[in-house]
């Protein structure tokens, strides 16, 4: 599989994400630990993430806390906050958000947490508030969420940024191809969200794209594994974290990594 490095640590290009994880208790367990089987060594999640699985109910993180913890060596679990109920946290609100996903996942440390942002102008104070928990351990490396190009800017003064997870795709708009790229020229990975929904967004799904679609057939894979192909090749540091709930489509998405796309394909694709 082809990696990049976040921060210190070393993750393959296809991960998990685990806002869809099924709310079969027993069918997200071993979705998740044949993810990792499979190579998976990034997951994506977050404490606003809620599951309820038969009489169980809890977080994505409690999920991944039953199926993995104790957790392998090089597993990079990446979680974002900020979202509340009632809106966008508070600076201080923040520092408890924190202490919530480190109790569900059981850990010490959060390997990479994002700020995921919403209507602010200016993420500083909110960027300062997590650069200090990250001072004080809690935090391992820190990412933005949601963000518009200026924010990018403001975080360079406040604390490194490892990685960017922006809703980016082949029919969502491409209002961030520039933020991609300076991501790229600052080696900041670029993690889309709803790559393979497009605007369908939260209702999961492969969205349909007659150009995605005739290319799959003409090429003998699925119409998910040609979306995945398109996003890395957008660049080195681009990451895909595809979620499902089924293990055949599981093992359908991490196989995208070997499709190779010809630039003619690509131009097709848009």
């Amino acid at each position: 599989m082809r990696t990049w490095t976040l921060g210190d640590r070393t993750v393959n290009r296809i991960g998990f994400g685990a806002m869809r994880l099924p709310a079969d208790r027993d069918r997200a367990v071993a979705v998740l630990r044949r993810a990792v089987e499979l190579g998976v060594n990034h997951i994506d999640t977050a404490a606003y993430y809620p599951i309820a699985a038969g009489a169980w109910a809890g977080t994505a993180n409690g999920l991944i806390r039953q199926a993995l913890s104790p957790y392998p060596d090089d597993l990079v679990i990446a979680v974002k906050v900020a979202p509340t109920s009632a809106g966008l946290a508070r600076p201080d609100q923040l520092r408890a958000l924190v202490e919530q996903n480190l109790r569900e996942l059981g850990r010490d440390q959060i390997d990479l947490l994002y700020l995921r942002q919403h209507g602010l102008d200016s993420i500083a104070a909110h960027l300062e508030a997590l650069a200090r928990l990250r001072d004080e351990g809690l935090i391992r490396h820190l990412g933005l969420s949601n963000i518009r190009d200026v924010h990018l800017d403001q975080a360079a003064g406040i604390a490194p940024v490892v990685a960017v997870q922006n809703r980016y795709g082949i029919d969502v708009g491409r209002v961030n191809d520039n933020l991609l790229r300076v991501c790229g020229q600052r080696d900041i990975a670029f993690v889309p969200f709803f790559a393979l929904v497009g605007e369908s967004r939260e209702a999961g799904g492969v969205a349909s794209n007659d150009a995605v679609l005739a290319l799959a057939r003409h090429r003998g894979v699925t119409a998910a594994q040609v979306r995945l192909a398109w996003i890395l090749y957008r660049g080195p540091h681009v990451l895909a974290i595809p979620g499902t709930g089924d293990p055949d489509h599981l093992a359908e998405n991490l196989a995208a990594d070997d499709v190779r796309l010809t630039e003619d394909e690509l131009s097709r694709l848009g």
